[in-house]
């Protein structure tokens, strides 16, 4: 009878190994998901920003040669 209770102590307490372990790896697939959304909306904002320092010195060089040509 020992050995039964034994038994399915061990049984249950390894059930909760396994599941804590598939929980921390959904936990890291999730995370690394939202890593890489992370790194795709920053890439996104420095393409804005470099498309609007361009217009800007495309807009300062025009003010520039239209002051230069008065």
């Amino acid at each position: 009878m020992k050995t039964l209770l034994a038994l399915s102590a061990a049984a249950m307490l390894a059930g909760c190994g396994v599941e804590t372990a598939s929980t921390a790896a959904t936990a890291a697939s999730i995370k690394k998901q939202e890593l890489e959304q992370g790194q795709k909306t920053l890439q996104r904002a420095q393409q804005k920003i470099d498309a609007a320092v361009g217009q800007m010195q495309q807009r300062a060089a025009s003010s520039t040669e239209a002051e230069d040509a008065k």
